[in-house]
């Protein structure tokens, strides 16, 4: 009981002087022990490392789960240690409700047919979503997550320790310095001051090693940000790979589903455009940044098509112009969607030319002895 009491005692005359210290630091009444410019640059570029962390997590968390009230429970359930239950996602549910509102408007309707594609639409689009929160979450927010509860508390722990020792160092300074000054006064009680003196100047020594010692620790901590950002630069292209992925499927769902609703439009409301007039531009590939296999772009839509007389005209008995034909190279996969059209393969060359009277979206492709309409959109002209 009494070692506790004196060491109580102790902590709280250790905490005092340091009180007192930075006190008078902040008052400009005493010196303190400044860091060397490297040190410094080194806190500073932690500091921020630390703070962008936080922002670029908080965002991303915003991202990937919109609703508050949803992310504080699973902040709750992660900090209970329990496994977060399964959430339906948005596209999920539009699914279920549209499916639910085919069946009961009559799932053979028009209206019913369309609403129930597009609800197995919607439901994968909610599937390609909740593997894109899943990967994201284990291969990007994780890794910041646990800098930020790890290696940033353990640099925390260090830069607290270290200021103590700073201060002690001071304290040890400003003793010595009024020592000395005590025995210039003095000079009669020399013996006495001596031993001040000496006994000031070790404490000093001692409190300069261990403020050596945890700078240098400290330092290496610091210095360990580099490797911090080497990780966080691989999790973020691991983002950036899901991310890709995720609006490829969907673009790939989109896709198939426009070509249904395209072709069963058309049977209902012959003569009628659906769809946009304007093609969107190539996605990246959902595979990797580096796949070889062209992807191809948003397909001209029913609007850009030949109009029923054209379609119907016999390709076979069409014979190219004198002049006129022109090489292009295909830049995306195409898929015929009827014996009208030619089916292309990326990076192939075709002959071009053009009718009198063809939509300007679409060209006469030939290929040996086949034939048939290409959109422009797929194509680079060569001269």
């Amino acid at each position: 009981m009494d070692f506790n009491m004196k060491k109580l005692a102790s902590d709280a005359g250790i905490f005092f002087t340091r009180a007192v210290q930075f006190t008078e630091e902040k008052f400009g009444q005493a010196e303190k022990t400044e860091l060397d410019a490297n040190f410094e640059n080194l806190l500073a570029r932690a500091d921020s490392t630390k703070n962008w962390t936080e922002k670029i997590l908080r965002q991303t968390e915003v991202l990937l789960q919109p609703n508050p009230s949803a992310r504080v429970e699973e902040f709750l359930y992660e900090k209970l240690d329990r496994k977060v239950p399964s959430r339906v996602t948005n596209g999920e549910l539009l699914a279920q409700y549209m499916a639910e509102a085919a069946s009961e408007l009559g799932p053979t309707t028009p209206y019913g047919k369309t609403l129930i594609k597009v609800s197995e639409a919607e439901k994968r689009l909610g599937a390609a979503e909740r593997d894109f929160i899943h990967a994201a979450s284990i291969n990007f927010l994780t890794p910041l997550r646990n800098f930020l509860e790890g290696d940033w508390k353990t640099i925390s722990k260090e830069r607290r320790l270290l200021q103590n020792r700073r201060l002690d160092l001071d304290v040890c300074k400003a003793r010595l310095k009024k020592a000395k000054a005590a025995e210039a006064k003095a000079a009669c009680e020399g013996d006495l001051w001596n031993d001040e003196v000496d006994k000031s100047e070790q404490e000093l020594r001692v409190a300069q090693t261990e403020f050596d010692r945890q700078a240098e620790v400290t330092r290496l901590l610091l210095e360990g940000i580099s490797s911090t950002h080497v990780n966080h630069l691989r999790c973020l292209h691991e983002f950036v790979e899901s991310q890709t992925t995720y609006y490829a499927q969907c673009y790939r769902h989109m896709l198939d589903l426009q070509k249904q609703l395209g072709s069963s439009q058309g049977a209902i409301f012959p003569g009628t455009f659906v769809g946009t007039t304007e093609p969107a531009s190539p996605p990246l590939s959902s595979t990797s940044p580096t796949t070889t296999a062209a992807t191809m772009p948003m397909e001209p839509s029913v609007a850009g098509q030949a109009p029923p007389g054209e379609a119907a005209l016999c390709l076979e008995e069409v014979a190219p112009p004198a002049s006129g034909t022109r090489k292009a190279r295909v830049l995306y996969d195409y898929e015929a969607a009827d014996s009208s059209e030619l089916a292309l393969l990326a990076d192939e060359l075709i002959t071009v030319y053009s009718l009198p009277g063809m939509d300007p979206d679409w060209l006469i492709g030939e290929r040996g002895n086949k034939k048939g309409k290409v959109p422009v959109t797929y194509l680079e002209l060569l001269s």
